[in-house]
């Protein structure tokens, strides 16, 4: 894979009639809209996050708990974007066979499939979220999976521009969109992740940077 800065932000083309909740890894780019930089500052080649940065960190990393099939890989919050490599891993039954894949049937518990919209916007903190049996999810899309991490991120953003005063965002924190890509070698992982761990670095000549749109 040839990576391209000045696509990464779109969602990419999707492969028609591609599963993706089958397992594999997932390299995804989420933007914040109007690339505002709301999540922290570039300091020496280094991301300094604020308050906003270790949140959405924080939620990055409560997919395997939402989600027992993902494994959260390579991460980095930048100023305004996010980057993430994603694996959806593949769950064995008491029979030792894959509950994504069982004579050719894919096997989806009571939750899988149905819309995931996130808990209810709240005044109230979100410090540690507890997942029952009743509300994991297994066999998610990437899709949904993005769609459940961008809302709970809104919501407690939005809950910290109302106690904490962190600054506001214009009507969507993120943007509408987003881009991800099939990761399907190892060699490709190695890049991906490379890159993915050298972005503070490279701030400097980031398309996002708001220096580089002046």
């Amino acid at each position: 894979m040839t990576y391209n800065p000045k696509i990464h932000h779109r969602r990419s083309i999707r492969l028609k009639g591609y599963d993706y909740s089958k397992a594999g890894l997932y390299f995804i780019t989420i933007c914040v809209k109007n690339h505002q930089c709301l999540f922290g500052n570039i300091v020496e080649n280094k991301i300094i996050l604020n308050d906003a940065g270790y949140m959405v960190e924080k939620w990055y990393y409560e997919l395997e708990n939402k989600y027992p099939d993902k494994k959260c890989r390579e991460m980095i919050v930048m100023p305004n974007h996010f980057h993430c490599i994603v694996e959806n891993t593949k769950i064995m039954n008491k029979h030792g066979m894959s509950i994504r894949d069982v004579n050719g049937t894919t096997i989806r518990d009571a939750h899988v499939g149905t819309s995931l919209h996130g808990r209810p916007k709240t005044n109230e903190p979100i410090l540690k979220p507890q997942y029952g049996i009743n509300n994991k999810k297994y066999i998610a899309t990437i899709g949904d999976t993005m769609d459940w991490f961008k809302t709970m991120t809104t919501n407690e953003y939005i809950h910290g521009v109302k106690i904490y005063n962190w600054k506001r965002f214009d009507k969507k924190l993120w943007q509408r969109n987003y881009w991800e890509h099939i990761i399907r070698n190892g060699a490709e992982y190695k890049r991906i992740a490379d890159y993915i761990n050298e972005n503070p670095a490279k701030w400097i000549d980031d398309k996002f940077n708001p220096q580089n749109s002046k």
